[in-house]
């Protein structure tokens, strides 16, 4: 049974700024130091990722996985599920965006991720916060910088 570890960050810029960094996941090798490539292979009508496959490589954890993503109609949330994986038998995850009144965005990043191979759950959880947390800096220094 996987827990679903959530952490959050506020990025000064406006919800519709930090979205499209979220959404543009064929640059996320320029910024996110664990994705090697991501390949995107199918888009919605709106022209946004419904399906993308990621190579990561996070130093001790490498995997291959495709992921299914729902976009939210007002554009303040976006959810994925693992469709396939090496490492991972499950990945569900989400941001969900608030614009707050001096314009700035507070991001809620969300994540449960469960493997192939047996983990130790202080291993596990540790290994969810970094993940989560450096998900987080790296987009807040995409958008800020």
């Amino acid at each position: 049974m996987a827990d679903r570890t959530q952490r959050s960050i506020t990025i000064e810029a406006p919800a519709q700024q930090v979205m499209s960094v979220i959404a543009d996941l064929s640059a996320y090798p320029e910024w996110v130091s664990a994705a090697k490539s991501v390949d995107v292979l199918e888009q919605g009508p709106d022209g946004r990722a419904h399906k993308a496959r990621f190579v990561l490589d996070a130093g001790v954890v490498k995997d291959t996985y495709v992921l299914s993503y729902r976009w939210r109609a007002d554009n303040r949330a976006v959810s994925w599920t693992l469709l396939e994986g090496e490492l991972q038998k499950a990945q569900d995850g989400s941001y969900v965006l608030t614009e707050l009144p001096d314009g700035s965005t507070e991001v809620v990043y969300e994540l449960t991720v469960d493997l192939n191979i047996p983990m130790i759950g202080m291993f596990k959880r540790k290994a969810e916060k970094v993940i989560t947390d450096t998900a987080l800096k790296e987009l807040k220094k995409r958008v800020e910088g």
